[in-house]
């Protein structure tokens, strides 16, 4: 098998349980993955004897199996390994922080079906980038191995436990009420785990402090995710904690994806704050200390959340390409080396990670900081959704997939998008965006729309987005990219 097929941007990622597809995390190909990392550690850390990884995974069916493979392939190698159980994707990365090791890993396939699994790498600095995935997966292909004459602990530690405990002091540091050890009695909160791996947020943070977590639903481990998709972005997730969040007369409903690392949540009237909305709530949250700071976020949000950044919360808005680590790469480039105060970095998708929290997309601070400030304005009198009361939402908005039938995909997807450009240049009814890093956006100013076309990461797809402040202004727009592509034999337009 070629072993760059399991590279996902920056994870790794393959099936792990038989089905409809064929196996490819085997024994032998975890093993070697293992041993891959081993190689990528021992050329990044001075001395062998000094390192350490922390290993987690979700709740996952295959997750005992790959790990206990996983865990031998590093024991192996001479490295020592603690082994956190259940755990989120942002509390195997605290260990680098917490527990001063020198890298983490969890197992994980994120929100993907319960066949799938996976790989997700950190170190003190923050996730592995995409050559750096390539770089293991080449060792592992080479099966260059590792056999130390002492093989590496194996400790068994709960370190979500800490993990919590400091999500805990951090909302009663910053709440300071007056009972201080239980800011958040009076409130009621309702959270949807989706199974996953998330549920420790209503009983080790939420419960401890106060608040009523009566109707929170899924919180039990379970890998074959039998309720319902762990994902914010999946429109049944939604309604199940919107529905949830309504007839528990809540306060706030929290849905986490399957690892914890994106999250969105629902106010007491059940209206979803996810995507723009959720982007302009943890906006306002960034810049209270910020102002006029940049919030990076990916390609396809809306032009009401750029009004908004911009013009309510005088802060600038900074779209770049579609992709987490992207969003997240981007924004410390921008403090780094343009001395931009880019304090937050969000993707539509709910993946969120602040300058103030190691630039790590943690779903659990983020709904951390939400609370928080919940707790701060109750005392106002005022809601989380008064904050974005003003953020303008378009009449229609839609997502279709086109589908690249040349066995060359990205050549011919990079033709499409470019001869699409050049078209746009040569037409007066659009206006080509000039703030675009990724295919091509372009404004339609006659029906108060845009749309952008863009090349998926991994897959055969041109995802095309269309957003408008009118009616029929989705149709129109539809209507004219379509008259354009259907000029090309290799795109299946079935969706439009």
């Amino acid at each position: 098998m070629d072993y760059m097929d399991l590279k996902s941007g920056t994870d790794i990622r393959g099936v792990a349980l038989q089905g409809d597809e064929e196996i490819d995390l085997t024994h032998e190909v975890v093993y070697r993955i293992a041993q891959g990392f081993a190689h990528w550690l021992f050329e990044r850390f001075n001395s062998r004897e000094e390192i350490s990884v922390a290993v987690g995974n979700d709740s996952r069916i295959s997750a005992q199996r790959i790990k206990k493979t996983f865990l031998n392939g590093l024991s192996q190698a001479g490295i020592a390994i603690k082994d956190c159980g259940l755990s989120s994707t942002p509390a195997m990365f605290m260990t680098t922080v917490n527990l001063g090791c020198s890298a983490a890993v969890e197992i994980t396939a994120s929100h993907h079906p319960f066949n799938k699994n996976g790989f997700k790498f950190f170190v003190r600095q923050g996730g592995l980038d995409s050559q750096d995935i390539e770089k293991i997966l080449t060792y592992a292909q080479k099966g260059v191995l590792f056999t130390a004459q002492v093989p590496g602990d194996i400790e068994e530690i709960n370190h979500m436990n800490t993990y919590a405990e400091n999500l805990r002091q951090y909302i009663c540091e910053a709440v300071n009420a007056d009972d201080y050890s239980r800011p958040l009695r009076g409130f009621k909160i309702v959270v949807d785990a989706g199974n996953g791996a998330g549920g420790f947020y209503a009983d080790k943070v939420l419960e401890p402090l106060g608040a009523d977590i009566t109707g929170s639903q899924f919180l039990e481990p379970d890998g074959l995710f039998p309720n319902h998709v762990p994902n914010p972005e999946d429109a049944q997730a939604m309604r199940f904690i919107s529905q949830a969040t309504v007839q528990n007369n809540a306060d706030l409903g929290i849905i986490f994806d399957t690892d914890v690392d994106r999250a969105a949540c629902v106010g007491g009237n059940g209206q979803e704050i996810n995507k723009n909305k959720l982007i302009a709530l943890a906006s306002c949250i960034a810049l209270e200390d910020n102002e006029g700071g940049t919030i990076v976020t990916d390609c396809v949000t809306s032009s009401g959340l750029k009004d908004f950044i911009e013009n309510e919360l005088s802060g600038r808005h900074h779209r770049f390409k579609r992709g987490y680590k992207n969003v997240i790469n981007e924004a410390v480039r921008l403090n780094l080396e343009c001395s931009v105060n880019a304090p937050l970095a969000i993707e539509t998708s709910g993946h969120a990670a602040m300058r103030e929290n190691y630039f790590l997309d943690d779903g659990a601070y983020l709904i951390t900081r939400i609370i928080i400030k919940m707790a701060q304005l109750s005392k106002e009198g005022r809601t989380l959704e008064s904050l974005i009361e003003n953020l303008v939402e378009p009449c229609g908005e839609a997502e279709y997939r086109i589908g690249i039938l040349d066995k060359n995909f990205k050549e011919y997807g990079d033709k499409v998008i470019k001869e699409l450009e050049e078209y746009v240049d040569l037409n007066d009814k659009f206006v080509k965006a000039q703030d675009s890093y990724e295919g091509i956006r372009a404004s339609m100013p006659c029906c108060e729309g845009w749309f952008l076309l863009r090349l998926s990461v991994h897959d055969p797809i041109l995802p095309l987005n269309i957003e408008s402040n009118n009616d029929s202004g989705v149709s129109i727009i539809r209507e004219e990219v379509k008259n354009f592509l259907k000029n090309y034999a290799n795109l299946d337009i079935t969706s439009l």
